[in-house]
């Protein structure tokens, strides 16, 4: 009778080590909440799952732009403390201010719809980070535009399809609402990126 018993103790003990192992992506970790809130707030039939299945979409949306925001934040700070070319510099500052608005717009709708973010930036935007800020002068300045394009058209592709997938009626009017900034800044990066790639 004891034997069963240590043999279990013995496999709860590797889960739990096995999971302190696991990446701590904050994201992840984030969305893993959110899917137990989600679980929690809906009931176990056809409806039911229809609306965790919107809370989860929602959720996972805040999650990954929250971020996506930090990170473009961040990075902005340093890129804007570095740079050597005029755009890089310029197109930086502006991602400082307008991210750091809508990421205190973005906090304050997950408190309001009891949704969990992130407070920290996720694996994948901590690899962007370090592959930007890792280099040095004009290189930084390219790299940097470079994400950003990239990030952008990510952006605008995952807002236009919040603002009309998203389950909640306020967090579909919250990407509705950044999607024209999000395309502005795309159109920005586009434009600068062409004189910062000439740049030597």
């Amino acid at each position: 009778m004891q034997r069963p018993f240590i043999t279990l103790l013995s496999a709860a003990m590797l889960l739990v080590a096995a999971a302190g192992c696991s990446s701590n992506d904050s994201v992840k970790e984030a969305q893993k909440t959110n899917e137990v809130k989600a679980d929690s707030a809906t009931a176990d039939t056809d409806l039911g799952k229809v609306e965790k299945k919107g809370m989860e979409y929602d959720a996972e949306f805040l999650a990954k732009a929250a971020s996506g925001g930090m990170l473009e934040v961040e990075m902005g700070k340093q890129v804007a403390a570095r740079a050597v070319t005029p755009d890089a510099k310029k197109f930086a500052e502006q991602m400082v201010s307008d991210h750091t608005k809508s990421n205190a717009e973005l906090m304050a709708l997950a408190t309001k719809k009891n949704v969990t973010i992130p407070t920290a930036l996720s694996d994948k935007h901590k690899d962007v980070l370090k592959d930007v800020v890792e280099k040095k002068g004009v290189k930084m300045d390219q790299e940097y535009m470079k994400e950003m394009l990239k990030d952008h058209q990510e952006d605008v592709k995952e807002f236009t399809d919040a603002s009309i997938k998203a389950s909640d009626p306020d967090i579909k009017a919250f990407a509705a609402k950044n999607v024209p900034v999000l395309q502005m800044h795309l159109d920005m990066v586009t434009r600068m990126q062409v004189a910062v790639d000439a740049a030597k």
